[in-house]
């Protein structure tokens, strides 16, 4: 499994949001560049990066930020947040994103996520963001009204390269992944699944290890991870174990 640390932009800083509440954002790092970098000196394989702003406005909005970090670092990112057409799409490609990830756009214009799915296979993460088990769009403002497991079958054998499942309810909330509902999305697709929302310790990371024959492929870690419930090193031995490593 992989685990990816994950750096929220909101303003330009690095936050952190309980529940997917702008208005209940703790400032982490207000130097995104370097919390970037802090975490590849920490060994992380992968870096999960959000444009919060951009995810209710539809478009870009930390665009500085995102463009240092990526500049910053050498690992691969994944970057999501406002992104809901090619030209914006194929923008952060060619300036190094290396998978973007797609939310909103997967419920209001699947036929776009599908086409890019087709055109840069294994480059797209479609992300499901779940409240009560019904899909949230708009930067989680919204409810879509459609079950998450009926949006995530939209894109089964599409070339997606993963479903990141949230649980919203869980998300910085520090209350545990919500394994059952991410095992039963896993075990129905054939696409991976990345787990996200409410991982607080190393015992919730080795209970998603132990659930991944189910199809998880790793999972996102914020909170836990600023505020030292998780320990760098520690977890990513857990995840080279998983992976038999």
């Amino acid at each position: 499994m992989i685990l990816y640390p994950a750096i929220d932009l909101k303003d330009g800083l690095c936050v952190r949001l309980l529940r997917g509440d702008m208005e209940r954002a703790t400032i982490f790092n207000t130097d995104p560049v370097q919390q970037a970098r802090d975490f590849e000196a920490a060994g992380f394989e992968w870096l999960h990066l959000v444009d919060l702003n951009g995810a209710i406005e539809g478009k870009p909005v930390n665009t500085e930020a995102v463009t240092n970090i990526i500049s910053s670092v050498d690992m691969p990112v994944q970057l999501g947040g406002g992104i809901r057409n090619f030209e914006i799409l194929e923008h952060w490609l060619r300036s190094g994103v290396s998978r973007v990830v797609v939310g909103t756009a997967a419920f209001s214009d699947p036929k776009f996520v599908l086409e890019a799915c087709q055109k840069y296979p294994e480059k797209i993460v479609v992300a499901i963001d779940a409240r009560d088990g019904l899909a949230a769009i708009e930067g989680w403002t919204k409810d879509s009204g459609m079950r998450a497991l009926d949006l995530a079958l939209r894109f089964e054998h599409s070339g997606a390269a993963a479903i990141l499942f949230t649980d919203i309810n869980r998300d910085g909330a520090m209350a545990g992944v919500n394994v059952e509902a991410t095992v039963d999305l896993a075990f129905t697709l054939t696409t991976p699944v990345i787990a996200s929302g409410g991982v607080s310790s190393l015992g919730d990371l080795r209970e998603l290890k132990e659930k991944s024959f189910s199809g998880i492929e790793g999972v996102i870690c914020g909170r836990a991870l600023y505020d030292g419930r998780i320990e760098p090193g520690a977890a990513l031995a857990l995840m080279k174990e998983a992976r038999g490593n």
